[in-house]
């Protein structure tokens, strides 16, 4: 009886009417039916299982009660595999472990106690007293009803920070205060392989339970600190269990790429879990950046003495020199761009036999000059750099691009935007898009600014930004209560103090990305910013110095939006 009955032969819904005597139909699909099903045996209900019963009586039903697996809680279903509510959440977020005070194996929380022990304990505390555990598990437990301990907004009110109560070692030797130290040892791993864990039954249990009780209270100490939800800790928590599970060597610490690679699985988050792993001393970075991957995949079959004057090359863009002549780091983007215009031109060298830059001369820069415009300026800024920097470093022996230079592209004409398209940005249903568009539409700020504008920057209707005050438009000022309003309801904890936030930056204190919130959105905030400059130089009649100091323009940058006045097409 402790098996579940079979499915009927024929509808495959039903459970069997009988297992003894056998038969292999419900009572509405019997050979002759359908049949009317009988009456429970124990309880007189309709509601018919098998062999009998209903589905609460029968002891195989998914409906049946009985008493919880972890705190021995009377009312849990079969279906629910005999756990509480609260004991399912314990042991999601809890390691398995002997429990000091009761001997059971079950999961243990920070503070080394079940949850039946840590619930005991709970109901045995005097007011004002600390939290005695062993004291209060001495002679035994009051069992409980399940499911009957939360608070009024659904949280377990019996799950404490681990800061909150006082362990008292017993008997068995516990420890008062969890201490962790890292192995000196590892054990070496042929290769690595990222486990599926959509195959895995059950959330699989920490091997080391000091270590996992370490990262726990690391991890409740990093989420106050930073603001995050109860379901944020939740799957940080299961994602920690689950990267020390699949440790080689239990009490090591944790490689970045690794993790990272196991946790990109539904259901699991990395940022966050890394996040938690390095404030408690237990991560190892060796993750590759984005551009160093894309360098490597790009250079990977030019001939081995190019390859490694491009490595100079990249080296000193990307972490920038102290060695005369000095060189700052340059932007990630600007490596692409660049790597992007010269690869193609190296390649041609490269099947014409040239396995050395010292080979390459100005005529081979004059061929690959080609085209004209901006394409052919951003070739020759990428090979100028390229040269520059290996002459520096005494790589060759000349700069083929020293007498050579490319003509400045012509420049776009700012133009204006239709109104109607501006509104229409304006009045967004994103409040987030809506200030966005309305700090460009009327100040004229770019992505960038407007993502490391912080709470404390916008005081009394104005904005401080860059040294500047700026005071605030009505419509702006309307749309930045909006978006205020929205910011506290959807976060209300959150400890990042900039403006924007969204999902991945409100649990952290970094900016959005400058993409955020123009992502998928037909309008993009340069030509708004175009727009609004566009206006003030026809209200002020070209005046470069009011437009250089309201918007923050070089005089260069200015005289681009002057010559719009003498258009053609819009002199009217």
């Amino acid at each position: 009886m402790n098996a579940p009955p079979r499915f009927c032969a024929a509808c495959h819904t039903n459970r069997v009417a009988w297992m003894a005597p056998r038969v292999d139909y419900c009572y509405a699909c019997l050979p002759g039916g359908p049949f009317t099903p009988p009456f429970c045996q124990a309880c007189g209900s309709e509601d018919y299982f098998c062999q009998g019963l209903c589905s609460v009586c029968h002891p195989s039903a998914p409906d049946h009660p009985g008493a919880c697996k972890d705190c021995l809680a009377w009312g849990v279903l079969r279906k629910h595999n005999w756990r509480c509510w609260s004991c399912r959440g314990w042991r999601y977020r809890h390691p398995v472990g002997n429990c000091p005070y009761c001997g059971e194996s079950r999961p243990l929380a920070a503070h080394g106690a079940c949850r039946l022990c840590w619930h005991q304990a709970l109901t045995a505390r005097q007011p004002d007293e600390p939290i005695e555990l062993a004291e209060a598990n001495r002679f035994g437990q009051q069992l409980f009803l399940a499911n009957m301990h939360y608070g009024p907004r659904g949280a377990d009110r019996e799950i404490q920070s681990p800061r909150r109560f006082r362990a008292s070692a017993p008997s068995r030797g516990l420890p008062e205060q969890w201490e962790f130290a890292v192995v000196d040892s590892e054990q070496l791993t042929l290769f690595w392989a990222r486990p599926d864990l959509r195959r895995a039954p059950s959330l699989p249990v920490a091997p080391d339970p000091v270590m996992s009780r370490y990262c726990d209270t690391v991890l409740h100490e990093h989420a106050a600190r930073n603001g995050w939800s109860k379901r944020l800790i939740n799957v940080v928590s299961r994602s920690l269990d689950m990267v020390q599970a699949q440790q080689p060597t239990p009490g090591a610490k944790i490689k970045a790429s690794e993790a990272r690679s196991l946790l990109t699985q539904d259901g699991l988050t990395a940022d966050s879990t890394l996040e938690v792993l390095a404030a408690a001393g237990l991560l190892i970075d060796d993750r590759v950046p984005a551009i160093r991957t894309y360098f490597l995949a790009q250079t990977a079959d030019l001939p081995d003495a190019m390859r490694a004057q491009l490595e100079i090359w990249y080296t000193i863009m990307a972490e920038g020199t102290a060695v005369p002549p000095r060189r700052k780091p340059r932007h990630p983007q600007t490596i692409r761009i660049q790597l992007q215009a010269m690869v193609p031109r190296l390649h041609a060298w490269a099947d014409d036999g040239h396995k050395n830059l010292t080979e390459i001369t100005a005529d081979h820069i004059h061929a690959a000059l080609t085209g004209t415009g901006a394409q052919r300026k951003l070739v020759g800024q990428a090979m100028r750099s390229l040269f520059r920097i290996l002459k520096s470093r005494k790589e060759i022996f000349t700069n083929p691009t020293a007498s050579i230079s490319t003509e400045r592209p012509a420049t776009s004409t700012p133009m204006p935007i239709d109104t109607a398209t501006i509104q229409d940005a304006l009045n967004a249903p994103h409040p987030a898009r809506a200030l966005a568009v309305a700090l460009v539409a009327f100040h004229g700020l770019t992505a960038r600014q407007i993502t490391k504008i912080l709470i404390t920057d916008v005081r009394d209707s104005r904005l401080t930004l860059d040294g500047r005050t700026i005071p605030l438009a009505g419509p702006v000022q309307a749309r930045l209560r909006a978006y205020l309003d929205y910011r506290t309801q959807r976060w209300p904890n959150t400890a990042n103090p900039h403006l924007l936030i969204n999902r991945k930056s409100a649990p952290r204190v970094t900016p959005v990305d400058a993409r955020y919130p123009w992502h998928r959105y037909p309008l993009t905030p340069r030509p708004l910013r175009e727009d609004r400059i566009l206006h003030e130089v026809h209200a002020t009649g070209g005046d470069v110095r009011r437009i250089c100091d309201l918007f923050g323009l070089s005089i260069k940058g200015a005289m681009r939006y002057q010559a719009v006045l003498e258009h053609p097409d819009l002199t009217e």
